[in-house]
């Protein structure tokens, strides 16, 4: 069986679909690969892999950009994000998150199930993230989630992404970008099309080399 490829946005991914003349479509088929394009968000990400798994692939490789809490990291880096939680699934009980966990509907938290060696996964520093569906850009609640769980990364797909290759038994990777750094909202400081470089760069080498 092959890999799937599955990212949020085309845009992610410009440099993979220009590096093998794939068509402008949001699923493309190679003998080796195929690349899904599920649209943002981890609602969206779970329909499209839903419509794709289980049975069908080894692996799914998620590849996005995302962004950091931790400002050592240069702008550009890639991560192997191998645990990844969704922040928001709980409740409030005042001042206090009750994760869903706690609630006793489930769990929050996914950890990526890849178990074969890879010389350029292997390369790439291993890091927590979250999963939101508002990005952070409030002082007040970026700080709230650095107490609560300290997170390296934030996407809006990556939780999604584990949790259905969990319920599927695929086995699954996500390499994420930094594109920025998570502060109070400034475009100005962003560097997304590093990010898409560097990100690119490795994808077509792993995909070349696997």
């Amino acid at each position: 069986m092959k890999i799937l490829v599955a990212a949020a946005t085309r845009a992610e991914l410009s440099g993979l679909y220009t590096a093998f003349g794939f068509p402008e479509t949001d699923f493309v088929q190679t003998p080796e690969f195929d690349v899904l394009i599920t649209g943002v968000g981890m609602t969206a990400t779970a329909f499209a892999l839903g419509q794709h798994l289980p049975g069908n692939y080894s692996m799914v490789l998620n590849l996005g950009i995302a962004g950091c809490y931790n400002r050592n990291i240069p702008l550009g880096t890639l991560l192997n994000i191998t645990t990844d939680e969704f922040s928001e699934l709980g409740a409030e009980d005042r001042d206090a998150f009750l994760p869903i966990a706690d609630l006793g509907f489930g769990r929050s938290k996914y950890t990526a199930q890849y178990k074969h060696d890879s010389a350029l996964l292997n390369s790439l520093e291993k890091a927590n993230g979250i999963t939101v569906n508002t990005v952070h850009g409030n002082s007040l609640s970026i700080a709230d989630i650095v107490r609560r769980l300290n997170p390296i990364t934030e996407s809006m797909e990556g939780a999604a992404v584990f949790y259905c290759c969990t319920q599927t038994s695929t086995p699954c990777v996500q390499v994420r970008s930094i594109s920025n750094y998570v502060e109070v909202r400034n475009r100005d400081n962003w560097k997304i099309g590093l990010a898409m470089n560097n990100l690119n760069s490795w994808a077509v080498n792993f995909l070349t080399n696997h």
